[in-house]
Parts: structure tokens; sequence; C-alpha cells
């Protein structure tokens, strides 16, 4: 049912648009946003599960035109939310108003010929994404879709048919090129009529510091873990230069981005095998042990469930159990990205996910409750706040929670009857660093370029070059073969087209360490931080409570604080975390190159 506002609330309104904006202006203007934003988003919630659940034409339609609907509100609330840049405002209604104006990832100008034309160059380019293939031989029967390549990247180690899906996969971006560049000619207009200098100082905004600071935030949480990451990379070069010959593996350059068992170079994990340090094995596999102990899906997330609980967390609402998906239906396709909602924006939790029975699925879940809980904790907020502390808030949760899932943690389950011995703890940490700390510089480098795109620092002319100097600066790798301005790199990852800012990604992965830490400490945990699990601790689940409730209605700061009692984040966390393993990584490389 539409809401129907107050006749005094409408005259607030007309005086607002029309007059000079005051303090009662900006909190009618709140007010009805919240309303009308509370309504759209528990629509566009149920269009897009149903759309994720039963994949049709119609529900895909459905759950456009309520995004739509979404979109065009925000776009519609920040630019009024701009008229009050000059006015003196109580603090919790001027964080609300900055909110407002800080929602949109692609400001739309108020041109509509302009708005609309990047709403339809928004579209294109997810869209062109989303249908690329690379066919070899240009033969349409060996068509090869993004899921194809992956698990080329993961699995093979002939590097010519390495070097073939890699090369095949970056033949999607070049058409991409020129809606780009126009993509951001148009949300730079949107983002100058909102106040600020391109779209990517708007998107810096976001974070309760000056976009500059914020920039210069993260280089310096990247100086303090880069030291990790130059022993891994050294590591890992030295090891491939072994499997590949010398030839294909310089001894002391950047590694070739095709030889890092992923498309993006990202994440190094598929490299385990390669990489395992000797008498590694911890003992036990959890995949194994849950089979064995015929632990069903629904099992799976009571698992999870469980850890919340123990912490003090009330449990999941009976919803939950009768809305989610667990299992991959038999009689329809389904999005089966494991993905955590709240479908109305109070208690509708539920996960999607069509759960197998691995360890892998065991640790997503954790992850994927971290999100429900979450947002569960901050439902009691005004609208304007439910939401994470900041973006990488939000995926640091759930991350902290998933590395609670330690030995000492199975042992508690009665999954194994004893923690492996200490020594055992270098395959453990290799394989979680070549996940979490072979992607810090990847995480960090894609809104490096963008930045510099949208500020105009980099040109068309520049983007593919630019690209790989960033990649040789961050992340030490370069391209298998000559890559010139022809191609258009940073398209061929997702969150380049389809405009998802990626900053986020780098700060969970270093405040979830950094929680960890803390929390860890309240447990009263004695043993090495990459030991200790938080699971049945009433005073960590305490602390944690309180930070999450706060949800976005402090600056990030103050949340960091609750839990960390400080204010500044802090990637030392992480070397403090692995720092077994860089020891032992200090070591394997002496006499060898480190850095590039």
């Amino acid at each position: 049912m539409k809401r129907i506002l107050p006749l005094l609330l409408l005259a607030a309104l007309t005086a607002c648009r029309t007059g000079t904006p005051t303090a009662a202006d900006a909190q009618a203007l709140v007010d009805k946003a919240e309303a009308e934003s509370f309504d759209l988003a528990h629509e566009a919630g149920q269009a897009s599960w149903v759309a994720a659940n039963f994949i049709t034409q119609d529900t895909e339609a459905l759950s456009a035109k309520a995004a739509e609907r979404s979109v065009n509100a925000a776009v519609r609330y920040a630019k009024e939310a701009a008229r009050f840049d000059n006015v003196q405002l109580p603090p919790e209604l001027a964080r609300k108003i900055k909110l407002l104006k800080l929602s949109l990832t692609l400001p739309a100008p108020s041109d509509p010929k302009d708005a609309a034309e990047m709403t339809r160059l928004a579209a294109a380019l997810e869209a062109a994404y989303g249908k690329g293939k690379y066919c070899p031989g240009g033969d349409p029967s060996k068509c090869l879709n993004i899921d194809d390549i992956t698990k080329i990247m993961a699995s093979s180690r002939d590097p010519k048919q390495l070097l073939d899906a890699w090369s095949g996969w970056h033949t999607v971006a070049p058409p991409m090129k020129k809606d780009f560049v126009r993509l951001v000619e148009i949300t730079n207009k949107g983002a100058k009529e909102l106040g600020f200098s391109d779209t990517g100082a708007l998107w810096r905004s976001q974070y309760d510091m000056p976009p500059d600071e914020f920039a210069k935030e993260l280089d310096r949480l990247w100086a303090q873990v880069k030291p990790l990451y130059d022993q891994l990379h050294a590591y890992a070069r030295w090891k491939l230069r072994e499997k590949y010959g010398k030839d294909a593996v310089p001894e002391n350059g950047p590694i070739p981005a095709h030889l890092l068992g992923n498309i993006w170079a990202q994440q190094w994990d598929n490299l385990y095998p390669i990489l395992a340090p000797a008498g590694a094995d911890p003992g036990y596999d959890l995949s194994s042990i849950l089979k064995q102990r015929k632990t069903d899906p629904i099992q799976m997330v009571k698992y999870g469930e469980a850890f919340f609980t123990s912490l003090g967390f009330a449990p999941l609402p009976q919803t939950f159990w009768e809305r989610s998906l667990f299992v991959r239906p038999r009689d329809r396709d389904v999005v089966c990205h494991a993905s955590a909602w709240d479908v109305d924006n109070i208690d509708d939790l539920r996960i999607k996910m069509c759960i197998d029975i691995t360890a892998d699925d065991f640790n997503t879940i954790h992850h994927e409750l971290g999100h429900n809980f979450y947002q569960r904790a901050y439902n009691k907020q005004s609208m304007s706040f439910r939401n994470s502390a900041n973006d990488g808030f939000h995926e640091a949760i759930g991350d902290t929670i998933a590395l609670s899932i330690t030995p000492e943690y199975l042992v508690k389950l009665g999954f194994i009857q004893k923690a492996p011995d200490p020594s055992k703890d270098l395959g453990l940490l290799l394989r979680r660093a070549l996940d979490k700390v072979a992607f810090l510089p990847f995480g960090l480098l894609i809104d490096q370029w963008r930045w510099k795109v949208y500020s105009g620092q980099i040109t068309p002319e520049q983007y593919n070059k630019a690209w790989w100097e960033l990649r040789l600066k961050y992340q030490g790798i370069a391209p298998p073969s000559a890559r010139g301005e022809e191609f258009f790199d940073p398209g061929a990852k997702y969150h380049v087209p389809a405009n998802v800012p990626y900053t986020r990604y780098f700060l969970a992965h270093i405040l979830q360490f950094q929680f960890h830490k803390s929390l860890s400490e309240l447990a009263g945990c004695k043993d090495p931080v990459h030991r200790c699990s938080i699971y049945q601790s009433q005073e960590a689940g305490k602390r944690l409570d309180e930070m999450l409730q706060m949800g976005q209605s402090k600056p990030w700061q103050d949340a960091l604080e609750k839990v960390t009692g400080t204010r500044q984040m802090d990637g030392n966390s992480v070397r403090a975390y692995f720092k077994p393993l860089e020891d032992w990584l200090i070591e394997q490389n002496k006499g060898k190159p480190v850095g590039w």
C-alpha cells in the first residue's frame, strides 16, 4: 500500500524546493526518504529473491523494474540532499543527509537524456560481461564462459593451455571500452552536480574522512602488509620457476599472470599443491569428516547458527528455515552463488546456497550467517543507518567468523579428537595466505586505476598501459604477452564493467584480522592468534553485538573502536596472524631475490 504523507510534510518539502533550505526541511526530506526507501527496498528484495530462485524472463523483468524504482528514488533524494551542504544541522540529521548524497555508485546527471544514456550504458556493460565467451579457433561449439575459464585456470598445469585460456578470456573486454569511456564522462557530470570533483571522489567520500586522506590511509595500510606479500610473492615465484622452468618464470622479475591459478591472479590458493611445505598435512580432512557423519545441508547451517548462539546471539527466526534456499532444486534453474539476504530490513533473513557437504561450504555458511546476524543486529536503527559501518565491515564480519573455524573449534564440535601439532600449522597458514594475503594488492589496485580514470589522470589512450603499470607496482605480475591499447584488460574483471566499487574487499581483508585478534583477546585465548576461535565466548559475542547494533549510525572509526579499542585500521594484525608463516618464508627465501 502506498504511504500517504501528512499535508504538513508535503508543505515542508515544497518549501525545501522553493525557499532557503532549513533544518526542518532537511528533516522532512529524510523522513520521506526513509519511508519510501523502506518500502522500495522490501519490494526490490522480494522481486530479486524470486528472480534468483525462479529464473524466467518475467521474473528478471519484474526484478529489474523494482530495482529501477529504488535507483530512481536514490538519485532523486541525493540531488535534494545536496541542497543542504551549507545548512547547520544536528549531528544525526547531518549524517543522514550526507548518507543520502553518498548512496549512489553511478550518479546520474539532471539532464534526462544523460540519465537515460547512463542507465542504458551501465546495463549494456554488465550484460556484455555476462554474455562474454571465448571460442577457441572461432568454433561456436567450443565456446567457454567465465566458469569454464575459471576451472581451467584452477586445475591446468599446462602453460600453453593456461596462456590460451587467459588470452581468450581477455578478448571479451575490448568491445566494452567505448561504452565505458562514455559512462565515465556522464557519471562525472552527475558527481559534479552533487558537489564532488569526479565520481572517484564521491566513492572515496563514503569513508568518514576527506577523499584524499582516505587514499593516503590505503597507502599506509598497504605499506604495513607489503613485506609479508613480498615474501609470499618471492616464494611463489621460485617454486613456479622450478615447476615451469627458467624460460617461463624470471628469477627476480614479475610473475606471468597466467601461471597463478586464477584468471585475474587475485588469489593463488589453487597453487597450493605446488607450493605446499613438506609434511604439512594437518592429519584430517573436514570434507571427509562431514560426509562420514552423514551431515545434511540443514545440519551444516545449524552448525553455523550454533556458533552465533554460543556467543549469546538469539537463534535465527523460524522464517529463515522456511524461506532460505539450501539445496539446488531439481525442477528449475536458480542462481546458486552463495548470498545472505535481509528481504524486509527487519528480520526476514535468508541465505541462498546450493550447499555441498564440503569444508569450503562449511566455511561459507559461517561467513554468510555473519551477514545475517549483522543485518538483524542493526534493524532497530533508522532506515538510513541499516547498513554496515562502511562497506568493508559487512564482508569483514563474515570473514572474521570464518577465521574461527580452527582445529580447536573442530575439537569442540567433536569432529576431531585433538588439534594437530603446531608444526602442521604452516600448511594451513600457507593455504590461507594464498587466498587472503595474495588478494590484498589486487583488492587495492582496481579502484586505484578507476579513481585515476575518473579524475582524468589516466586518459582512454592510456587505459591498458596504466592498468599493467599498477598491476606491476602492487602485485608484481606481468601480462604473458604484449598488451597494447587495442586491449581493454580492466574490462575482463566483472567489477569494472559492472561498476562495483572494489576497495571494500581490500578493507575487509585488513579488518577481519584486526577484529579476530581483538575478539580472541576478549575470549581469553592464549594460543597464537591463528589458533584462536571465539566459539562459546560470551564476552567476545557481547562486544561484537554492540558494534553490529550501531549499523551505520556513527562513523566507522567509532564502530572499530567498540571492538578493537582503536580508531585506526591496522595491517599489522595481518602480519601477526601469519607471523609463523612469514618467518618460515623468510627462511625459505634466503639467497633468493625478493621483490621485482
